[in-house]
C-alpha cells in the first residue's frame, strides 16, 4: 500500500501572514498576533473577531472582494503594531536622531573652519561648565532629609492617586486615540498610494510598454480584433509577471524583507503541521514543505493570470457593443484600443479579476487533483521567492500563534 509522506488529516480555514519579527494567525473565532520583542520574548496578543459578514459579501467571486480588503485592513493593521513590538519604529527613529547628529557634527567642523559664531558659543558654553559644578547650594538642602512626614502619609496619598486616575486616564485615551486616528490616517494615504503605485506597474506601464513595443514591431497590431486582443493580452501578461517577479526578488535582498519571508514559511509549515493532525512542535513543523496553495502570493500571480484571461475580450466585446459608433465617427474600428481606455476597462474589471482569482485559491485549497494543482503551479513557483525557510526561533512564534487560533468545536474545517 503506496502512503503519503505527510497525508493531511483535514483542510482548514486557518490562514495567517508573516509580521515584522512575528507571525498573524486568523481562525474562525479568533486572531492571535506572536511577535518577538527586543529582548527576545515572544509577545501575544489576542482578539476576538467581528465575524458579522454582509449577506452579499457571502456571494461567490464577491466574497473575494470584501475578503481581499477586509485581509488588507486587518494585515496592515497586525504590520503596524508588529513594527512597535518589535522595537523597529523605536530603531528608525534610533537612525533618524544619529543621522541628524552626524549633519550637526559636520555643521559645526564647517563652522570651526571658517571661525563662525558657533564655535564661540561653544567655547563660551564650556567656560560656565565649572560654575555650573560647583553648585553645592543642592548638597547643602539636610530639609530633603528632613522630611520623613512625606514618607510616613501614604493613605493620604492614595486617596488624591484614586481621585486623580480617572483624570490621567482620560488624558492617556485622548492620546491613544489621537495616535489612532493617525494611526488611520497614515494607513488610508498609505492604501491609496499603494494602489496608486499599483495600478501604475500593473495596469498603465504594461499597456504603455505594449503600445511602444507594438510601434517596432507592426505585427503585433494585426487587423482582426480578436487576434490583436489575444496578441495584447498575452504580452501585456508577461510584462505584468516580469514585474511581480522582478519587484519580490529585488526587495528580497533586504535583510528585513528577508526575515519576513522566512517567518512567511514558519506560518506555512506550522499550518501543515495541523492540517497533518501532528504535535505542534518545532521538531513537528521544521519538517513540513513550505509551499501552501492558499498562500497569497498564489492570489497575486492567480490574479495575474486571470486578468491576462479577462482581458482577451476586452476588444471583441467594445467593438460588439461599440462597433458601429466607432465607424462612424472614425471611419474605421481599430484592432487595438487607445492605452488610457484599455487601462480604464481593466480597471472597471479588476474586481471581476480579484473574485475569479479567489474562487480559485479556494478549490486549489480545498481540492489536491491534477486541476488544482496546475492552478497553484505559478504561486509555488513564486513562493520559492517569498516563502524561505525559518529558523526555530521563528517557528516557536509560529506555533505560539496558530496554538491560539485553533477551535475547540472544529469549526474551522475547510
Amino acid at each position: 500500500m503506496k502512503k503519503d509522506k505527510c497525508p493531511p488529516c483535514k483542510k482548514t480555514s486557518i490562514g495567517g501572514q508573516a509580521l515584522m519579527e512575528g507571525i498573524m494567525m486568523r481562525g474562525p473565532q479568533k486572531t492571535a498576533m506572536a511577535v518577538r520583542n527586543p529582548e527576545g520574548e515572544i509577545v501575544l496578543e489576542i482578539k476576538q473577531n467581528d465575524n458579522k459578514t454582509p449577506a452579499i459579501a457571502k456571494i461567490p467571486v464577491v466574497r473575494g472582494v470584501y475578503n481581499f480588503a477586509m485581509s488588507m485592513i486587518q494585515g496592515y493593521k497586525c504590520l503596524m503594531r508588529s513594527a512597535e513590538i518589535s522595537g523597529l519604529e523605536e530603531a528608525e527613529e534610533e537612525m533618524r536622531r544619529e543621522a541628524e547628529a552626524k549633519k550637526a557634527a559636520k555643521a559645526a567642523k564647517k563652522a570651526a573652519k571658517k571661525g563662525n559664531a558657533p564655535v564661540a558659543q561653544e567655547a563660551s558654553a564650556a567656560e560656565e561648565t565649572p560654575a555650573v559644578e560647583e553648585t553645592p547650594a543642592v548638597e547643602e538642602t539636610p530639609v530633603v532629609e528632613e522630611t520623613p512626614a512625606v514618607e510616613e502619609t501614604p493613605v493620604a496619598e492614595q486617596p488624591t492617586m484614586t481621585v486623580e486616575a480617572p483624570a490621567k486616564e482620560k488624558k492617556e485615551k485622548k492620546k491613544a486615540d489621537g495616535a489612532s486616528m493617525t494611526t488611520t490616517l497614515v494607513m488610508i494615504l498609505s492604501v491609496v498610494l499603494g494602489l496608486g503605485i499599483a495600478i501604475l506597474l500593473f495596469k498603465f506601464v504594461p499597456t504603455a510598454l505594449f503600445d511602444l513595443l507594438a510601434g517596432l514591431i507592426p505585427v503585433l497590431k494585426p487587423e482582426n480584433v480578436v487576434l490583436g486582443s489575444f496578441i495584447q493580452s498575452l504580452v501585456e501578461g508577461i510584462f505584468k509577471i516580469a514585474i511581480v517577479v522582478g519587484y519580490m526578488a529585488a526587495v528580497s535582498l533586504m535583510k528585513d524583507i528577508r526575515r519576513t519571508f522566512q517567518y512567511h514559511g514558519a506560518e506555512h509549515k506550522s499550518i501543515f503541521c495541523y492540517e497533518a493532525g501532528l504535535e505542534l512542535t518545532v521538531e513537528n513543523v521544521r519538517k513540513q514543505k513550505r509551499f501552501h496553495p492558499r498562500c497569497g502570493t498564489s492570489f497575486l500571480i492567480l490574479m495575474v493570470l486571470v486578468n491576462v484571461f479577462v482581458s482577451f475580450f476586452i476588444e471583441p466585446t467594445f467593438v460588439a457593443i461599440f462597433g458601429d459608433t466607432m465607424k462612424a465617427v472614425l471611419g474605421e474600428i481599430h484592432s487595438v484600443l487607445p492605452t488610457l481606455v484599455r487601462t480604464g476597462i481593466s480597471l472597471i474589471l479588476l474586481p471581476l479579476v480579484m473574485g475569479i482569482g479567489y474562487e480559485l485559491l479556494k478549490l486549489a485549497g480545498r481540492y489536491d487533483n491534477f486541476l488544482t494543482r496546475l492552478i497553484s503551479l505559478p504561486g509555488v513557483w513564486l513562493q520559492h521567492i517569498t516563502v524561505l525557510e525559518p529558523d526555530d526561533g521563528m517557528i516557536e512564534c509560529a506555533i505560539a500563534a496558530i496554538k491560539e487560533v485553533i477551535p475547540e468545536d472544529e469549526s474551522d474545517r475547510w
